[in-house]
């Protein structure tokens, strides 16, 4: 074989250089890949859980060129280049769990206006869709039964119903904290007070344990119209209620000016008269009770008497704000009034209940409540007054200018140091004599209350005599205690003896009590008819 020239060995050296390069350019450039395929799910009524597994593979080539030199025909060079290529494969694994349908149990003190609109909103929302929640159970029981039926029922949450109910369940154990940070977003978009009231109940760990979800006062409607046509001043207190000014109209006209419920039947009626006892003292404050029941039809509930009022068959009803405001839109000639100095302001709340099993779920509804649920209360079927005052930001609440200012007025107002405890220490006694002697026997108190006024207009009788045989009118009942068997005058200590004893288990009191108050009443009303000639 003839031998290569200088020049060839040169070529074939630069050709297996190239070789090399390219070899080594193709391993660094081409031989590591990398494959990623993302899962991505997302879904309101599914947990997703994603797990990622990697595999590396290395694949090795190997290339072998052999030359052959001319000059030694026995001599063989061969050069090896070896090339590994390494591939990285990534696998996303998504394992997908369903959530269960949520229906949430709710006890509530609200009518069933504001659920039904409540219901509606929140179960067509992105909350509900987010939270899988379905439906909601409302469940409504007087609030001493609260404690158990939270209990029987699991109940996720309560909605409605005053500070005292409120306060009640957090003293009974039966209040959870709140903790989820959408619900406590929320909370701190409502102010911690109005008026001097709290809005939100804090425990002595500092955690948040119910928040007002509306704002309420307790005054009474008038009809403008009807009080001008009768020559009526624009009552400014309860007291007016009571007033002689008032029984002249009934005396002339044969129709009560007035509208009032029956406290069994109507919680805002029941702390519109615990209100008056409490600013007026408990003494005076069922004097003017009883006049305010002579003075009036008594309803068999608080929408009955907004009611009237508006139609014009009243002048004047004791209704919460929202009953007024309603009034105020339906009929121009009517307005609300907050008596000055005799009137609070109450939160009305929403809390999580440890009682139920959807913590989560529940504290979600109550960050919606805060929030878009606000709207709620500016239907102008409902007319409350929101406690977040960013409602009025939004299209609908700009289109609420009354409520709006109603709200802003709160800010000044006066109100009384009302004491929710002792309220309710006596509140189920002070409902039941109030039933017994007041809207049981109200035919003869009214009688007796016409006579005594007519006799006094009519100057019959002297201011003195008036005064006194009003006094007698007026006069709380003598009875026989059956705790103690003792004869006694009906106090306010009385009152709270009587409503533990019933709450401890003794029930069999009350018959006995009904009746004796029935008896005194008619008794005491039949003996000022007696003396002003029967």
């Amino acid at each position: 074989m003839k031998a290569l020239s200088s020049s060839q060995i040169a070529i074939v050296v630069i050709i297996l250089v190239l070789i090399a390069g390219a070899a080594f350019y193709f391993a660094s450039k081409g031989g590591e890949t990398t494959t990623t395929t993302p899962t991505t799910t997302k879904t309101t009524v599914e947990e997703t859980t994603t797990k990622t597994t990697t595999t590396e593979t290395e694949t090795t080539t190997t290339t072998t060129t052999t030359t052959e030199t001319q000059t030694s025909p026995t001599q063989t060079t061969t050069t090896t280049f070896t090339t590994t290529t390494k591939t990285t494969t990534t696998t996303t694994t998504t394992t997908t769990q369903t959530k269960e349908p949520v229906t949430l149990i709710i006890l509530t003190r609200h009518p069933g206006d504001i659920l039904q609109k409540t219901k509606e909103l929140f179960l067509s929302s992105d909350v509900a869709k987010q939270y899988n929640i379905v439906d909601i159970q409302f469940i409504s029981v007087p609030p001493g039964l609260w404690p158990q039926t939270a209990k029987a029922k699991k109940a996720d949450l309560g909605w409605g119903g005053g500070p005292t109910l409120f306060d009640t369940m957090f003293l009974e154990g039966l209040l959870a904290p709140l903790t989820e940070d959408v619900v406590l977003d929320a909370v701190s978009q409502i102010p911690e007070t109005l008026a001097g009231v709290p809005l939100k109940r804090y425990g002595d760990d500092g955690k948040i344990y119910w928040v007002s979800a509306a704002v309420s006062s307790f005054g009474f409607t008038v009809n403008k119209d009807l009080a001008a046509q009768y020559g009526l001043p624009i009552p400014q207190s309860w007291r007016d209620l009571a007033s002689v000014d008032m029984a002249k109209i009934l005396v002339e006209t044969l129709e009560p000016p007035l509208g009032i419920a029956d406290p069994t039947a109507s919680t805002s009626n029941t702390r519109m008269y615990e209100i008056i006892l409490q600013a007026y003292g408990w003494d005076q404050g069922w004097r003017i009770l009883t006049l305010m029941a002579a003075n009036a039809h008594i309803y068999g509930g608080s929408g009955d008497v907004r009611d009237a009022v508006i139609r014009g068959e009243r002048i004047v009803g004791i209704t919460i704000d929202f009953y007024g405001y309603t009034a105020q839109l339906k009929n121009p000639s009517c307005v609300y009034i907050n008596p000055p100095g005799e009137t609070i302001v109450n939160g009305d709340p929403i809390a999580l209940f440890n009682t139920g099993t959807h913590p989560v779920e529940a504290q979600a509804f109550i960050a919606w409540v805060l929030t878009e649920g606000q709207k709620v209360w500016l239907d102008p079927d409902i007319n409350r007054l929101p406690a977040n005052p960013k409602v009025f930001e939004t299209p609908e609440g700009q289109a609420r200018s009354d409520l709006q200012q109603s709200y802003e007025k709160l800010f000044n107002i006066t109100s009384i140091q009302f004491n929710d405890t002792l309220a309710l220490s006596y509140e189920f006694m002070m409902q039941q004599y109030f039933k017994a002697t007041l809207v049981d026997q109200h035919s003869r108190l009214q009688e007796a209350w016409m006579k005594l006024v007519s006799a006094y207009l009519n100057g019959q009788i002297s201011q003195d005599q008036f005064e006194a045989l009003k006094t007698r009118l007026t006069d709380p009942v003598e009875f026989v205690n059956p705790l103690t068997g003792e004869k006694v005058t009906w106090s306010q200590d009385v009152a709270i003896e009587l409503t533990q004893a019933f709450f401890s288990g003794n029930t069999s009191i009350l018959d006995q009590l009904l009746k004796e108050w029935r008896d005194a009443a008619a008794e005491k009303y039949d003996e000022v008819i007696t003396a002003l000639g029967g």
